[in-house]
């Protein structure tokens, strides 16, 4: 992979789990942070070029859904699930 392509590759990543992170409703937000996880994990040794940009193209266009189902999310919020309200155990 050249290294524009892979520099593309990581900022692309790091949106998406930038994005990711900002869901409101917890489920929604693990679920999409471990898919990206895990699909970035899969595809790690691919090196045509060609399927390279097309799975490219395609986090580009799973990104935009991310950006509008978080929007969407924003609008209708919703009460933190018990599992986000617990304190951290202290040392």
């Amino acid at each position: 992979m050249a290294a524009s392509s892979r520099a593309q590759v990581l900022d692309l990543y790091r949106a998406m789990l930038r994005e990711s992170k900002r869901f409101g409703a917890y489920n929604y937000r693990t679920y999409a942070i471990r898919r990206i996880r895990d699909a970035f994990r899969e595809n790690k040794n691919v090196k045509d070029p060609v399927e390279i940009q097309a799975l490219v193209n395609k986090a580009k266009r799973d990104l935009g859904i991310i950006r509008r189902q978080v929007h969407i999310g924003q609008m209708y919020s919703t009460d933190k699930l018990v599992i986000e309200n617990q304190e951290k155990p202290r040392a």
